[in-house]
């Protein structure tokens, strides 16, 4: 398990990767998902990402940074997450 505030840290390492601002990041139980990202630039996690696995976290991280950039679920953005993931 990790701490918010490293957590926190693992998402602006991946925002600067990515080459994106991210004004916000919350931590809260979730009910139906693990992530959402608002168009302000605000990025909310489920606090149960804290207790799982490096490779199972960055990949809701990433996902959610790279809406950053691009707004939908489109070939590109899917492309993305390949190249940063390598999936």
């Amino acid at each position: 398990m990790i701490t918010s505030d490293e957590f926190k840290q693992e998402v602006l390492e991946w925002a600067e990767k990515i080459g994106v601002k991210v004004k916000e990041i919350h931590l809260r139980k979730m009910k139906k998902k693990w992530a959402s990202c608002s168009s302000k630039g605000r990025l909310t996690f489920d606090v149960s990402l804290l207790k799982e696995q490096p490779d199972i976290r960055h990949e809701v991280i990433v996902h959610e940074v790279l809406h950053l950039r691009y707004h939908n679920h489109g070939k590109l953005f899917n492309l993305m997450i390949k190249t940063y993931l390598g999936k």
